[in-house]
């Protein structure tokens, strides 16, 4: 199991002694000198044991993408060398570097957050939100399932720069009983002031501590912002660097993170306010709200079917799809539409039913029923950005393909669970 999934006896209810962070300007293609820069800051710093120290977004070489694969190699090395200046103070280290991934015979780099201490890699976060004034989704893939971390003292919440802007992020983290955001950045001086006010809302409506580390410097003509922050549950900064490269540490207590909780508390509270069934839509109203989306900028996907008994494989078939975009829309065949196409003793569940059961999923926010056999009617109304379907499908058959495509869109085949099917469940019932 990877060590950012093991979490088992992890503390919900201690803090580390101390936070640090190391600004420094991060030379491009020069991880001798980046390595050398922490190793320095710690030296001046000399932090106390038990102190979690974070380091600037892809602080050994920056953003080198004609070299990443390199960068990537060297991971381990890094690593390596932050396992041993940890060992040294007794401290943990966090901070993003290039991470290199092989899946299903591809190659692919994630944006890292790791952290580290003397025994070595304790759990990394990858980042989920690509930047894209940084070409930064030509040469990464996004994380997915943003996790907490557990370390020695208890789970730490991680974020990598424009991250930051996704207040989600930290929500999805913080029930697992975070004490502590971690933030590593290369945040540019143009927006420092979006950086500053993020950290603190983030501190704020989670009420936990956030040790944040940008960088400084410039690199071609971009300024970096620095003013690398520690921020108390309360919002307020407890260290502020300014410009240029520093190191700072700042003691510890739970008492001021439990206080302020057991004034009001808002991270605890998760309450329902929604009803899914505002996700079962027409074709009029739907095409409204599809024309709303597109125009802030979200990535529409629709895919359809019958989804009569719904099990395993439908509900990782449509994750899958949902993750390829911003909007999921399921095409729902009506009852007339499935009898047609499966025969008089289907469907099993009526359409009323099966809209219903599909809008409680949480990766689909839409769900449009259509009478005719194929969707082409509901594709062409709608034009997602990404239509759909299962990789048995071959593209060229796919209907509505070639007039997705000819709109500037994608089509893609998503994998399906072999080993489940409505025509087995029913069949097994059948000899039950």
């Amino acid at each position: 199991m990877d060590a950012d999934l093991e979490s088992k006896g992890c503390s919900v209810n201690q803090l580390p002694n101390a936070l640090g962070f190391i600004q420094f300007d991060v030379r491009l293609g020069k991880w001798r000198e980046n390595l050398d820069a922490v190793r320095k800051g710690l030296e001046a710093m000399s932090p106390e044991a038990g102190t979690v120290v974070v380091l600037p977004e892809m602080w050994g070489a920056g953003f080198d993408y004609a070299e990443l694969a390199e960068h990537a190699r060297l991971t381990a090395d890094l690593l390596a060398a932050l396992r041993d200046e940890a060992g040294r103070y007794d401290i943990v280290l966090a901070g993003s570097l290039p991470e290199r991934v092989e899946e299903d015979g591809n190659i692919y780099f994630h944006n890292t957050l790791y952290y580290v201490n003397a025994n070595g890699l304790l759990g990394r976060y990858r980042k989920q939100h690509l930047f894209a004034p940084m070409a930064e989704g030509k040469y990464f893939r996004p994380g997915r399932n943003p996790k907490p971390v557990c370390l020695p003292f208890g789970f730490a919440a991680g974020l990598v720069c424009y991250d930051l802007r996704f207040p989600e992020l930290v929500r999805a983290q913080i029930g697992a009983g975070v004490n502590l955001l971690i933030v590593s950045a290369q945040w540019p001086a143009a927006r420092k002031e979006h950086w500053r006010t993020l950290l603190q809302a983030r501190a704020i409506e989670n009420q936990t501590f956030v040790a944040a580390c940008n960088r400084c410097g410039i690199t071609g003509d971009v300024l970096f912002a620095g003013h690398s922050m520690i921020i108390a549950p309360d919002g307020r900064i407890m260290e502020e660097a300014g410009e240029s490269a520093v190191f700072a540490k700042v003691k510890l207590e739970n008492k001021s993170r439990d206080d302020q909780r057991a004034q009001f508390n808002t991270a605890a509270p998760r309450p329902y306010s929604f009803d899914d069934q505002d996700k079962i839509s027409d074709l009029a109203a739907l095409s409204e709200e599809i024309a709303v989306q597109k125009q802030l900028g979200r990535k529409v996907v629709f895919t359809n079917g019958c989804f009569d008994l719904l099990h395993p494989g439908h509900v990782a078939y449509l994750q899958e799809a949902r993750k390829l975009g911003d909007f999921l829309v399921v095409g729902l065949n009506s009852d007339a539409s499935v009898r047609a196409i499966k025969g008089a003793g289907r469907p099993v569940s009526d359409q009323k039913s099966r809209a219903r059961v599909l809008a409680a999923l949480g990766a689909v926010d839409r769900v449009v029923l259509f009478d005719e056999e194929t969707p082409l009617k509901l594709i062409k109304k709608i034009m997602p950005d990404v239509l759909v379907k299962g990789a048995d499908w071959p593209i060229d058959r796919i209907v509505g393909g070639a007039e997705v495509i000819a709109a500037g869109g994608a089509v893609i085949n998503v994998p399906t669970v072999a080993s489940f099917s409505t025509t087995g469940i029913i069949e097994k019932v059948k000899e039950l």
